[in-house]
């Protein structure tokens, strides 16, 4: 595989750029070495402890490109980005690395940042990584659904909220497979590593219900109440989410049946819960379910497919990349029209 020299960026464009000094000294100061050794035509590799990373690339080449930044276990980290022949754009985005890198439960993955470089024609002209120190944290708590899924054709949409997100914003993604709201509690994997790394002003996306299929209605609404408590304990902020719909249509064209909407074999309606423990303790809410039934009931029985797992597995319940994206797409809108965070630190497309 072609090896190429990563260009420091100009200060004009980024600012004070990393002073060149031997990589075993920037290790020790938490700072990737820039340079050759960190890149290859396709992918990049920094050697950093866990934390918070900002990363600024410099896109573009002597030809028209368009190139598209993913990283760690296949997070899309930064949206395909075209350049004209001989223009240079800047980007940042910032990046959570920690072990393991992907869910919770999972395999630890590689140490250090891995970036991956995609689109229809990746050109990168430079690359900057530096600790960032200012970093506001969204944590997700989840299931399948919002996980960092390990495999294609998986994605979760917690695993495509990152490219939504400008420089100052990052997705800790402590989704986990199969995971429900008694499971989740119980794994200090799970909430109590979570709750440990949340700072003041911290946002906690919480969205568990599909595998709360035999938890009553006491214990799920006393375990929604313990993770919004846990949360403003440790300063941060909760949002609770309805959960994502189920592909499962009626003979009308709609969606209204238990399976699709979440009601689980005790009877227990899960959004419905959920907007109550909203209402009584004063919690943001993303009507998630509501905002992905109408998408799907739109687009109807065959287009909706593609937004699923349907062709690939037969699978109602997990979303492709695309669909996974659309849905990222629908958080990040009401994140920002709730203003939990600011319409600046989003990207819109």
């Amino acid at each position: 595989m072609r090896r190429f020299t990563v260009a420091l960026l100009t200060a004009a464009t980024l600012g004070t750029v990393l002073s060149a000094v031997p990589a075993q000294a920037q290790a020790h100061q938490g700072l990737p070495a820039l340079g050759k050794e960190n890149c290859t035509a396709t992918a990049c590799h920094f050697d950093v402890a866990p934390g918070t990373y900002d990363v600024t690339v410099l896109l573009g080449g002597e030809s028209a490109a368009s190139t598209s930044i993913g990283g760690e276990t296949r997070r899309s980290l930064l949206p395909e980005t075209a350049t004209a022949a001989g223009e240079r754009v800047a980007r940042s985005f910032t990046v959570n690395v920690r072990t393991p890198e992907g869910e919770p439960t999972g395999a630890e993955g590689t140490p250090g940042l891995d970036l991956v470089l995609g689109g229809s024609a990746p050109a990168l002209a430079g690359i900057r990584v530096t600790p960032a120190n200012r970093a506001r944290q969204i944590f997700l708590v989840g299931d399948s659904t919002s996980c960092d899924q390990p495999g294609d054709p998986y994605s979760g949409w917690g695993q495509q909220l990152p490219q939504y997100l400008r420089k100052g914003l990052s997705v800790a993604n402590y989704a986990d497979s199969g995971e429900s709201t008694v499971s989740y509690l119980a794994d200090p994997r799970l909430w109590g590593t979570v709750q440990r790394l949340i700072r003041p002003g911290d946002l906690v996306l919480i969205q568990l219900a599909h595998n709360d299929k035999q938890t009553d209605e006491a214990t799920y609404r006393a375990n929604l109440e313990t993770l919004v408590a846990g949360v403003r304990e440790k300063g941060g902020e909760p949002v609770l989410l309805t959960p994502i719909v189920r592909r499962w249509f009626n003979a009308d064209g709609t969606l209204n049946n238990d399976t699709a909407l979440l009601v689980n074999g005790l009877g227990v309606n899960h959004p419905a819960v959920i907007r109550s423990v909203a209402a009584d303790k004063g919690v943001p809410l993303i009507d998630l379910t509501a905002r992905t039934k109408a998408l799907v009931e739109s687009l109807g029985v065959e287009a909706s497919k593609s937004v699923y797992l349907y062709n690939e597995k037969r699978d109602n319940t997990h979303t492709s990349v695309h669909g996974a994206t659309v849905y990222a797409g629908l958080v990040r809108d009401e994140l920002v029209a709730q203003h939990l965070v600011p319409e600046g630190r989003v990207r819109l497309r």
